[in-house]
């Protein structure tokens, strides 16, 4: 396995490549502080390098990010959903989507509820929804975060300026809802 090394200060830090079917190069920094680099296949070790590189202050930032919650308040939610939390979560979730797609005027397709380990939700460019069943430990109001910003991917596919300003459109004070989130461990 191939590994690359960046220095914080005096500590060294190691990092995995992992070659996967992917079209583009793509870094990973876990809560324990580890750090994947993902790779397309074929991809030359200069490019990897370069990449690296490029994105030592990003990656070095992310660990330190990392850290610092270390220190804060986390509320670990429990690892299994029972079938009834996972029908609870599902009425809850279609209720508010289809609540918050007709305020947006947005199109959306299936619903999924999985138990996803890294994250609360996501949105693919067929439009189907897919949410943490997890989300049942949440208060309500930070499901209906979730709910707004992977509607708002429906309109814009990543996390730019004008996504968040979609996202602030219909709830404006989600940037305090998004840090309160961040309290909360699906990991």
């Amino acid at each position: 396995m191939k590994e690359y090394t960046i220095y914080d200060g005096e500590e060294a830090v190691v990092m995995q490549v992992i070659y996967s079917k992917r079209k583009s190069l793509g870094l990973q920094v876990k809560s324990d502080g580890s750090v994947f680099v993902r790779v397309p296949k074929g991809v030359s070790d200069e490019t990897i390098r370069r990449f690296v590189t490029k994105n030592e202050s990003w990656i070095l930032k992310k660990r330190n990010v990392w850290s610092a919650r270390q220190q804060d308040p986390v509320y670990r939610l429990p690892a299994v959903v029972t079938e009834a939390g996972k029908r609870q979560i599902r009425r809850l979730l279609t209720q508010r989507v289809a609540y918050y797609a007709g305020e947006m005027g947005i199109a959306y397709g299936r619903i999924c509820i999985r138990n996803q380990k890294t994250r609360w939700g996501s949105c693919s460019s067929d439009g189907n929804l897919n949410f943490n069943c997890r989300l049942l430990f949440l208060p309500p109001d930070l499901v209906d975060y979730v709910v707004v910003h992977e509607l708002a991917h429906r309109r814009h596919m990543d996390h730019s300026p004008q996504f968040w300003q979609e996202v602030a459109t219909y709830m404006p004070d989600y940037q305090e809802r998004r840090a309160r989130l961040k309290q909360y461990s699906v990991e």
